[in-house]
């Protein structure tokens, strides 16, 4: 079966979002590679953008958060008007807690976790960083979505 995993677009603070991320789901980056690390003729590296990030992966479970910083040759990301969620299943209702209130630290809280009106612990929000998140328990198909 295929995964899906989430890979987020920074305007220079992937690295300082991706710390925050850890300090809440814990583990070990996979993988983080800074653009000097790419520099070569063909690809020039702007000093300003040398020690962003091109990639770094967190793994959560058994799939991969993602994400890199834009080189300003490319232009904004307009963080705040990315209406994608990235949706987590707890595998209980203390851990949606637990990644509720720390993933929420610092943002905004749409939807403040409790039961929901269709029967799941459901709660969501806007990270500090600009990032939408749903956090949701359902013991009813928890592994099975």
């Amino acid at each position: 079966m295929a995964l899906i995993n989430p890979h987020i677009n920074f305007n220079g603070n992937a690295e300082a979002a991706f710390n925050f991320y850890q300090s809440v789901f814990g583990g070990e980056f996979a993988k983080i590679m800074r653009f000097k690390d790419l520099a070569s003729p063909d690809f020039p590296v702007n000093a300003s953008e040398a020690n962003k990030v091109m990639h770094i992966a967190l793994p959560i479970g058994t799939n991969f958060l993602m994400g890199n910083d834009v080189p300003e040759s490319m232009g904004q990301t307009n963080e705040n008007e990315n209406r994608s969620k990235i949706s987590i299943s707890a595998s209980s209702k203390e851990e949606a807690d637990k990644l509720f209130n720390g993933l929420s630290a610092g943002g905004q809280i749409e939807f403040p976790i409790g039961e929901s009106p269709w029967g799941s612990y459901f709660g969501m929000f806007r990270d500090k960083f600009g990032i939408e998140w749903m956090v949701d328990f359902d013991p009813k198909y928890h592994g099975k979505i």
